[in-house]
């Protein structure tokens, strides 16, 4: 038997459940196909590997569509202040929220708790259907039809196919949306730490010739620290006992780290920018990782993802209003102007941070340094790098009349 829905999403990951959450109450029928549930928080457990340091313009989101409180009460760790630095941290930059007067700069957040804090406000609106676990056995899109068989034998068709379903997009392949990728010459290790000390509330990042080192603040007695080095020598640290790791960590990240008690986890993987050649087909969109991917050192994939859900509900919404049809391609064109060039934008300011700052190059090494010395004393250039970094500034309006120096690679 077909079932018909208005909006099928494909993902109930962060993206794909925001995205549900934010059009609960529309009158639209909705469904969201996940393949598996997330585990139950457990207020005992260590934090996961898997964190992101979620916006004050992502978190107003999430508070618009009910998830926020539930994430608030599980676990976030917030933090004030960012430093960055090369060789010397005098000669780095601070930024700190009290500059502009924000409470913080963001939360670092476990991924499965936004997934669950999200999945949660779903429960608010009848117009919601969490398929969960299922996964899909055919999709068809074309001739103006979408059709949706799942493993469970449940059809569906609808009037919108939404790919929140990741890098590797079931939708996107199904939809024949060409994808541009470009792998960089690092991978990240990642480690969650105990620490002695309890928490803090700054993020670091220090730029090194191999690629950046980070520490991100997690609740408790935590901290999620992250390294960026080649393919060999990430597989090096991945085969070091837990009493080795530490010991490499001492030796290499800066003095300000912590004092480490010992590992909770640890992961590695490669680092590729993927960007979908467009987002949309009629009756399809694409979003989040789905559409793009990008260096994680600024942490701004999932915020970027939520961008995606803003604008995208934004879009279908007044497409609603207007009794235009919400799959018609010159409806989801307004999505795509509002988040392809922003998303490139970004992306091609991580090349630059990437390319920029990892190298030994005498000069660039003097210039990148003078350059941080700078920012920290430039009062207004600061406060508008905050801006962005919060969310409450536009990629145009801070970058992209400069873009044009830094060609993609």
């Amino acid at each position: 038997m077909m079932e018909h829905v208005d909006i099928f999403i494909v993902g109930g990951g962060m993206v794909g459940t925001a995205i549900a959450a934010r059009l609960g109450g529309s009158g639209l029928r909705i469904a969201v196909l996940e393949q598996s549930a997330p585990a139950a928080f457990d207020p005992a457990s260590a934090p996961d590997l898997r964190v992101s340091a979620i916006s004050p313009a992502s978190i107003k989101l999430l508070q618009d569509i009910g998830a926020w409180q539930h994430i608030t009460a599980m676990r976030s760790a917030p933090y004030l202040r960012m430093q960055v630095w090369e060789q010397k941290r005098a000669d780095g930059t601070l930024f700190d929220a009290s500059e502009i007067g924000a409470a913080n700069l963001g939360h670092i957040v476990e991924n499965r708790i936004v997934q669950l804090g999200c999945t949660a406000a779903l429960a608010a609106h009848d117009n919601i259907e969490l398929i969960c676990p299922d996964e899909i056995s055919q999709l068809q899109i074309g001739d103006g039809i979408i059709q949706i068989t799942l493993q469970s034998g449940r059809c569906f068709t609808a009037r919108l196919l939404i790919g929140a379903d990741g890098a590797r997009s079931r939708v996107r392949e199904a939809a024949a949306i060409g994808l541009n990728s470009h792998e960089y010459p690092m991978h990240a290790f990642v480690a969650t730490v105990g620490i002695r000390g309890g928490e803090r509330d700054i993020t670091w990042q220090r730029f090194t010739p191999h690629g950046p080192q980070s520490l991100l603040p997690l609740p408790g007695d935590y901290a999620s620290l992250v390294w960026y080095q080649t393919a060999a020598k990430v597989r090096e640290l991945m085969q070091l006992d837990d009493n080795a790791l530490i010991t490499a960590f001492r030796a290499e990240f800066p003095d300000v780290l912590p004092d480490l008690s010992h590992i909770i986890s640890r992961g590695s993987f490669p680092l590729i920018r993927r960007h979908a050649q467009t987002y949309i087909r009629p009756g399809v969109a694409l979003a989040g990782d789905a559409a793009h991917t990008i260096h994680p050192l600024a942490g701004q994939g999932v915020n970027l993802g939520f961008q995606d859900v803003a604008a995208l509900c934004d879009v279908i919404l007044a497409a609603q209003q207007q009794g235009n049809e919400i799959g018609a391609l010159e409806v989801l064109q307004r999505y795509q102007q509002r988040r392809q060039l922003a998303n490139h934008a970004m992306q091609r300011l991580m090349d630059l941070f990437c390319y920029g700052f990892s190298n030994d190059i005498g000069p660039l090494r003097f210039a990148r340094n003078l350059g941080l010395k700078l920012a920290n004393r430039s009062g207004p250039l600061k406060k508008e790098v905050i801006r962005y970094a919060l969310g409450l500034q536009t990629p145009e309006q801070l970058f992209v009349p400069a873009l044009h120096l830094f060609p993609a690679r």
